[in-house]
């Protein structure tokens, strides 16, 4: 008696999971194909191979950017990355995905949703490359006629990308930041005043204002763009000038007046 009783409820449990196993089979062998499409999609994009590029949507296709607006239409979107993204004379644009952020999830009878974040590097003719942006994305992939393809994509919540962040914060006595405040005057920039602001150094410049946090005692950098502000000391050891670097050139250096 007991033995069939058992019997039945293992042949219940299978009858059970078995929708649930393969459920999960098949959403993983999906999740495997969406990513696998994702990243030849974004190879395409980042080598501008406008031939494959294309050949990921369908022709109704919408493009969603909380910039830019909407773009409707393949022949639309071509038009706007062949004369924008791609054009030899503007920058390159680079993307990297944001590790550990895809997620994909299955659209039933239809296809699937993939969504993450990513940054973006631009490279400027005679300059080095540099972090610009990052972003969210949500990709609809539709499955027909034995085809994945893209019908609608969006891009939104682009922030400036955080910099500098091979750099770490040292903690300096006032008597260190004390030195650096006043004002200083610079070719490009104009009247530069710098005060202090809890444990780093606000630098304020016409419509410009930043904080700046110590590297060295001599050395400090901006959290939000690529920018570092070394302090020079006279022969008398006193500081006279703040050189300003960007992506480690200089781009401006402000003598202290006062």
């Amino acid at each position: 008696m007991l033995k069939t009783v058992l019997s039945k409820t293992y042949i219940f449990l299978f009858i059970a999971l078995t929708p649930s196993l393969l459920l999960a089979q098949n959403n993983s062998s999906l999740e495997k194909t969406i990513l696998e499409l994702d990243k030849k999609f974004w190879k395409s994009y980042n080598t501008c191979d406008i031939t494959t590029f294309k050949t990921f949507f369908v022709e109704d296709f919408e493009f969603y950017h909380d910039k830019g607006g909407l773009t409707s239409g393949l022949t639309k979107m071509m038009s706007s990355v062949e004369n924008g993204l791609c054009n030899p004379e503007n920058p390159r644009v680079r993307r990297e995905v944001v590790e550990g952020s895809v997620e994909v999830f299955p659209l039933n009878n239809y296809g699937a949703i993939i969504t993450g974040e990513h940054v973006f590097y631009v490279l400027e003719k005679g300059k080095e490359e540099r972090l610009a942006e990052i972003a969210k994305f949500t990709h609809v992939w539709q499955h027909k006629s034995d085809q994945w393809k893209m019908t609608r994509v969006l891009s939104y919540d682009h922030q400036p990308a955080p910099q500098n962040t091979d750099k770490k914060e040292i903690s300096v006595t006032k008597e260190v930041l004390n030195q650096y405040i006043g004002t200083y005057q610079a070719p490009q920039t104009g009247t530069v005043v710098i005060t202090i602001k809890d444990q780093t150094l606000e630098i304020n410049a016409g419509k410009m204002h930043a904080i700046v946090y110590p590297q060295t005692k001599t050395l400090f950098f901006h959290k939000q763009s690529p920018l570092t502000f070394e302090f020079i000391k006279n022969t008398n050891g006193v500081v006279s000038k703040m050189i300003v670097r960007e992506n480690g050139q200089i781009v401006e250096e402000a003598k202290k007046t006062k």
